[in-house]
């Protein structure tokens, strides 16, 4: 492993104005082969997840396990975990020569840690955190090695303030506040809380926690006025949004009235589309099933940000009150944007079908046109033949004229009988198919009607929901 550049500073991210992407220390995860995948997506800075410095100091095993980076892997803080000053800067000196600064975990509020007097039963020994991180920096032997901490909040805001002033006059180079208290878990973050701590110190502030989607970024950054986020990206409702999008433009495409039921159909008949049929089925399943999961997801999220209780501590905290209803808002879009995805999605399979059966009961009319105008052709030359065979019997002479006309006119009914019936045959089974379309179409009508009804159902009873909630 080659030793970090000396001349350079960690520091020099930090520009005025610029929002930097930090990846969080996760349990199990911050790994080597797990930052080189973020590093790929312009993740800025990276943290090892947390190391317990007296564990790491005390084995090499410990250390050849829970360390491992390369050359790439840059720029690179490692957390610790400690509660003693010295064993916490042998650790920093261990790992300087291969990182880019080291981070203190006052924030785990997990009971083990807590015990053991790491974590965030740090935040309530503000004397003790600055004592290690005046240690840090004085035994590393890198002016540009940066030593930061990561806390949580206290419920009186002043002890964290104070906290945080004290680890500044002991030269932290930036302060990491995850905005919930030791025993808040799932609880909204209190962004004002983080803005106050921002506007107390004139170190780097990072904000951590809650950060789902690429868009709560800069909202975030906007209510605290941090220098950086920690963040987690999503894409999945942009995907849904399009995909919306894609329904509504094949629909009003196959919606265009110069286009006829007849060149549709021509359209389907391709091989392009007959190779797509065989998995149409399932593809038509699946899509059905991933927007149902993500309307219920979004469904969890209204329930979520409505909540009565919610609602009562955001008022005691005005920016968080507008940081819940910006949550609400974006929930409620998702919850309209999958719902009506799901219904148009069905809408479309509907039009399609429909579309195929009336290119074929536009086909089937042409064909008994087609019979009729025979029929009429038939019946005009039985016709002319009638009024020949009568001009006939009226020029014969005797009874052997009229005994032969008699006979020729018997044969001509009995031949114009049997095409009669069979022309008869052939109607009436074009009678019937024609009966049978109608019922189908019928069907497909009354069916279309009910989705359209319980479509119409399921947004009031949102609606009424929302305003309830309000």
């Amino acid at each position: 492993m080659k030793t970090c550049n000396g001349n350079t500073s960690i520091m020099d991210m930090f520009e005025k104005g610029k929002v930097l992407k930090i990846c969080a220390p996760m349990v199990r995860y911050s790994k080597l082969a797990f930052r080189s995948l973020v590093r790929k997506y312009d993740c800025d800075i990276c943290f090892t997840p947390m190391i317990v410095a007296a564990d790491f100091m005390r084995s090499v095993k410990a250390r050849d396990s829970e360390f491992t980076t390369n050359e790439r892997d840059r720029p690179l803080i490692v957390q610790f975990a400690a509660h003693d000053a010295q064993t916490l800067a042998d650790a920093a000196c261990v790992v300087a020569p291969f990182s880019d600064g080291v981070d203190l975990n006052c924030g785990c509020p997990q009971r083990w840690a807590m015990s053991a007097g790491y974590g965030a039963c740090l935040i309530n020994k503000p004397e003790l955190v600055k004592d290690m991180v005046r240690h840090v920096r004085n035994q590393v032997d890198n002016s540009n090695y940066t030593a930061s901490i990561k806390i949580r909040i206290h419920k009186d805001l002043r002890r964290t303030v104070d906290l945080c002033q004290k680890a500044e006059s002991a030269g932290v180079s930036w302060i990491t506040v995850h905005g919930r208290t030791t025993e808040e878990r799932h609880q909204p973050v209190h962004y004002d809380a983080i803005k106050t701590i921002k506007d107390s110190v004139s170190v780097p502030v990072i904000a951590n926690g809650d950060i789902k989607y690429l868009r709560d970024v800069e909202s975030t950054h906007q209510l605290t006025g941090v220098d950086e986020v920690k963040k987690k990206m999503t894409l999945q409702w942009t995907a849904v949004a399009l995909f919306l999008y894609v329904e509504i433009g094949i629909l009003v495409i196959l919606c265009l009235p110069f286009i006829s039921a007849r060149r549709w159909r021509i359209v389907f008949q391709l091989r392009i589309w007959n190779f797509m049929s065989m998995f149409w089925n399932k593809v038509f399943l699946t899509m059905i099933i991933v927007l149902i999961v993500l309307f219920l997801d979004a469904v969890r999220e209204v329930r979520k940000y409505s909540g009565k209780e919610l609602g009562t501590d955001a008022k005691l905290q005005p920016n968080m009150f507008d940081h819940l209803h910006m949550k609400l808002f974006r929930a409620q879009r998702n919850l309209y944007i999958s719902g009506f995805a799901v219904f148009l999605w069905l809408v479309m399979k509907r039009v399609i079908t429909l579309i195929n059966q009336l290119a074929e009961m536009h086909g089937t009319t042409a064909a008994l046109q087609a019979q009729a105008d025979n029929a009429n052709q038939a019946a005009k030359k039985y016709m002319e033949d009638n009024d020949l065979l009568k001009q006939t019997l009226m020029k014969g002479k005797g009874d052997k004229a009229t005994s032969e006309g008699m006979e020729l006119l018997r044969k001509e009914v009995e031949r114009l009988k049997e095409e009669l019936k069979t022309a008869g045959d052939a109607l009436k089974k074009s009678q019937s198919e024609v009966d049978v379309m109608k019922k189908q179409t019928d069907g497909l009508a009354r069916e279309y009607d009910r989705l359209l009804k319980e479509h119409q159902e399921l947004q009031n009873l949102q609606d009424s929901g929302s305003k309830k909630d309000d």
